[in-house]
């Protein structure tokens, strides 16, 4: 698969994805790492029928991706809840869910008690526990998650994540999980993609062979630190080729 945006202003076109070739499995845990600008959103959006391919295409149980449905559910990094209804109403806003559904969803999340307040008076952790609820409404065969502890402070990220690993614990869904962050990917994933500068496409496919259920303290460990020695090597030599590329236009 590939996807190439026209040029601004008749400007040349941009190539975003090139040769992106995956099988993702069920109950599947694949963080996407990259540098800045290779593609990571891109992919998420077209698994999710947000964009279209220019070349090649998605298949989710052997049937192509060509819109938006309820077998993805999608968080995204910015806080997309809609601000005139509470907690409880956001959750069931254009799902199949019942209200039974939806209070289950908000224990699953730990947001017992604030059914009915406004995104306005919840706290950015508290926001993406919503969102999550939201994404997992429909029960999905499919979980899509674009950077959405990048905002969060480092303490309610840590929750966060360990929320996360909770509901693929308990649910098995499939989960794509694009990050910036190495420490998160590989606490995280089962596999990590790497992704090459842009155009971007999937360099190595590292299986994360750390026991679960996962701890935090597992951060810690020398199987831990010699992930992130891996990662962080394959990361730094695709960063500087985003800045030659930057440097050079």
């Amino acid at each position: 698969m590939s996807r190439t945006f026209p040029g601004a202003r008749g400007g040349a076109p941009t190539p975003a994805l090139e040769r992106v070739d995956v099988t993702v499995e069920d109950n599947d845990f694949i963080a996407i790492l990259g540098p800045s600008g290779c593609g990571k959103s891109t992919l998420l959006r077209i698994v999710a029928g947000l964009e279209t391919p220019s070349t090649g295409r998605v298949l989710l149980d052997g049937q192509p991706v060509e819109r938006p449905g309820p077998d993805r559910g999608m968080v995204f990094q910015s806080y997309t809840l809609f601000p005139w209804l509470t907690v409880r109403q956001n959750i069931l806003f254009g799902t199949r869910s019942t209200a039974a559904k939806a209070e289950a969803l908000m224990r699953q999340v730990g947001l017992q008690g604030f059914e009915n307040h406004f995104p306005k008076q919840l706290s950015g952790g508290m926001q993406q526990r919503t969102a999550l609820a939201r994404a997992l409404a429909n029960d999905p065969k499919i979980l899509l998650l674009d950077e959405p502890f990048g905002a969060l402070d480092n303490q309610t990220r840590a929750l966060m994540q360990e929320l996360l690993l909770d509901i693929w614990e308990a649910d098995r869904k499939t989960v794509l999980f694009v990050t910036h962050d190495i420490d998160e990917a590989i606490f995280l994933a089962n596999r990590v993609a790497v992704m090459s500068a842009r155009p971007g496409r999937i360099k190595a496919l590292v299986a994360i062979e750390l026991p679960h259920p996962r701890h935090y303290k597992m951060k810690t460990t020398p199987e831990f630190s010699a992930y992130k020695a891996r990662l962080t090597e394959e990361i730094r030599i695709e960063a500087m080729k985003t800045l030659s590329q930057e440097a050079a236009a």
